[in-house]
């Protein structure tokens, strides 16, 4: 089934009916052993939003064939009910090449690469019981205080301590600390093949944080600080580098689950590159939405593709190229992941960590240039012109 543009340009060209255009819908049925893949297709065959997760699904694919640098926005608290072990398959696939989450969806993602207690509970229960008996909750999702919370803060602490020389004094981007935690996870984590953030590492993927301030890694930094580890974060670097890793030598595709921070700040490369920084940039090519915010609010998380187009985000509104799907991406995402790892061969890794301080130095140099061009004269050197050029000043 064309996109909807695609559809009424065609409809517009032929002298023939909407139903001379269009597919026969026929019951669907379930092949007993079939792949998760082939439940895809059979989506795609039916209506309503079973048929865009199969245009979904089936985008994820054109991304990877075309060699798209292919960006996830991890919004809300997947990770922590489980979802980092198919991110963890896509990053081995080659199928993800950067990562924008929240701080707290990395800090969970670590629970279960040192074995800390995740429990599946009922979101019905007795909240201020929970709360007595030393149990916290992410609605249905839980995960004891001591056990989990405490002994995770622990090994944050004990990161910063043990990496205290190789993080320094100067200031750091997100994806620095980000891979060196991810680095130390695979030397000291007892199951490091459950952790995003180490598969990440292993791969030369930049994490990236959508904010450096609401979440317990940054919590407990402060408190190292305290202890006195003076570590100092940068979201100036962030900026730079995930502009110049936008605009590098390959086309974009956005893969975004939820909305909120990390869906903006993957979006947000293009108006930097072109309104901010004056560099040439369309926006990116191809892009996927999961959400169930309402359109009609205002939020980020439900701006609409149109939407962000008219701010340069994305190259176009073609709907061939942006697929959005209005659900729950913990039901949703399961679905194109499968499909695309049933689907596409393995790429190789692009590591774009390993080039991203090269290319961040080279949009810093490039915007300065443009930027010195620009600047006025000091007032001294203007008064000095007036005069020379008509006798007073």
């Amino acid at each position: 089934m064309p996109p909807p543009m695609a559809y009424n340009t065609a409809m517009k060209r032929s002298k023939h009916s909407l139903f001379r255009l269009s597919p026969d819908i026929e019951p669907v049925r379930h092949r007993r052993g079939a792949a998760a893949s082939e439940l895809v297709d059979l989506l795609g065959g039916t209506c309503f939003e079973a048929r865009v997760i199969a245009r979904g699904a089936r985008l994820w694919k054109t991304m990877i064939d075309a060699g798209d640098a292919i960006w996830l926005g991890i919004a809300g608290a997947g990770i922590a009910g489980g979802l980092g072990g198919l991110v963890i398959q896509c990053i081995e696939k080659g199928f993800v090449d950067v990562i924008c989450t929240t701080g707290a969806q990395a800090y969970h993602d670590l629970h279960f690469a040192f074995g800390l207690p995740v429990k599946a509970v009922s979101p019905h229960a007795d909240d201020d019981e929970l709360r007595r008996r030393g149990d916290t909750r992410i609605y249905d999702i839980g995960i004891r205080e001591k056990e989990t919370l405490e002994a995770q803060d622990e090994l944050i602490c004990r990161f910063v301590r043990e990496r205290g020389a190789a993080l320094g004094a100067a200031p750091l981007a997100s994806p620095h600390f980000m891979m060196l935690l991810g680095r130390w996870v695979l030397d000291r984590a007892p199951h490091p093949g459950k952790s995003f953030v180490a598969a990440a590492a292993r791969r030369g993927v930049p994490v990236f944080w959508d904010s450096f301030t609401n979440h317990s890694i940054a919590m407990n930094v402060t408190r190292m600080e305290l202890e006195g580890f003076p570590l100092r974060f940068s979201p100036q670097d962030d900026i730079v580098l995930s502009a110049a890793l936008a605009c590098a030598d390959h086309d974009l595709g956005f893969v975004e689950l939820g909305g909120g921070g990390p869906k903006n700040f993957i979006q947000q490369t293009g108006p930097t590159l072109s309104q901010i920084f004056g560099v040439p940039y369309e926006g990116a090519s191809r892009g996927i939405q999961i959400t169930t915010a309402n359109v009609r609010e205002g939020s980020l998380s439900s701006c609409t593709f149109g939407e962000a187009v008219t701010w340069g985000k994305y190259e176009a509104a073609d709907e061939a190229k942006l697929v959005q799907i209005w659900g729950e991406y913990s039901a949703v995402f399961p679905l194109l992941a499968a499909y695309v790892i049933d689907r596409c061969k393995a790429r190789r890794p692009r590591r774009l960590f390993d080039r991203m301080d090269a290319l961040g130095a080279e949009l810093r140099a490039r915007v300065a240039r443009r930027l010195a061009r620009q600047a006025p004269p000091p007032p001294g050197r203007r008064a000095r012109r007036r005069k020379s050029a008509g006798g007073k000043a």
